[in-house]
C-alpha cells in the first residue's frame, strides 16, 4: 500500500481537497474575504482556496506530525517587502490554521496529543494512505515502471 510520501504532493492535495469538499469541511464565512498572512497584498483568487488550504494542513500534519499552529503559522508564512531594506518572514494567519485544525479534528482525522500538537488518527491515516494508493494506480498506468510500488 502506498503513503503520502510515495506520490506528488500536488496530485495529493488537489484530490484531498475535492474529496474534503464532497464530505462537506466547514467554510467560514469570512473564508472568501481574508488575506491569509500579514505578508498576503491580496486574498487568494482561488475560489476553492479553502478546501486546498485544510487539504495541505493534513498532509502537512500526516508528514510531520505531532506538529503544533505556531510551526504551521511559519511553514504557511511569507516575506514581505518593508521599504527598501531587506524583505522579513511574517507569520501565516493563525486563525486561518485552527480553524481548518478544528473542522479536521470534527471529521476525525486529527487528534489533539497534550503539549505536543496534533496527529493524524487511524481513520485519517487509513483515508490518505487508500488515496495515495489510488493516486499511485493511477500513475503507474501511464508509467508502467511504477508499478513496483504499488
Amino acid at each position: 500500500m502506498a503513503k503520502a510520501y510515495d506520490v506528488p504532493a500536488d496530485v495529493l492535495i488537489s484530490r484531498l481537497a475535492s474529496l474534503l469538499k464532497s464530505e462537506n469541511i466547514g467554510k467560514p464565512d469570512w473564508a472568501s474575504y481574508v488575506k491569509t498572512g500579514s505578508h498576503a497584498v491580496r486574498p487568494p483568487q482561488e475560489k476553492e482556496w479553502w478546501y486546498t488550504r485544510c487539504a495541505s494542513i493534513f498532509r502537512k500534519i500526516y508528514l510531520h506530525g505531532p506538529i503544533g499552529v505556531n510551526d504551521l503559522r511559519i511553514d504557511y508564512g511569507g516575506s514581505k517587502a518593508v521599504g527598501y531594506a531587506f524583505s522579513h518572514h511574517r507569520d501565516a494567519g493563525g486563525a486561518i490554521i485552527r480553524n481548518a485544525i478544528q473542522e479536521l479534528e470534527k471529521l476525525g482525522y486529527v487528534e489533539k496529543v497534550q503539549g505536543k500538537g496534533r496527529v493524524v488518527t487511524h481513520a485519517g491515516m487509513k483515508k490518505l494512505d487508500r488515496l495515495a494508493s489510488d493516486i499511485l494506480d493511477e500513475l503507474a498506468v501511464q508509467n508502467p515502471l511504477l508499478k513496483i510500488y504499488s
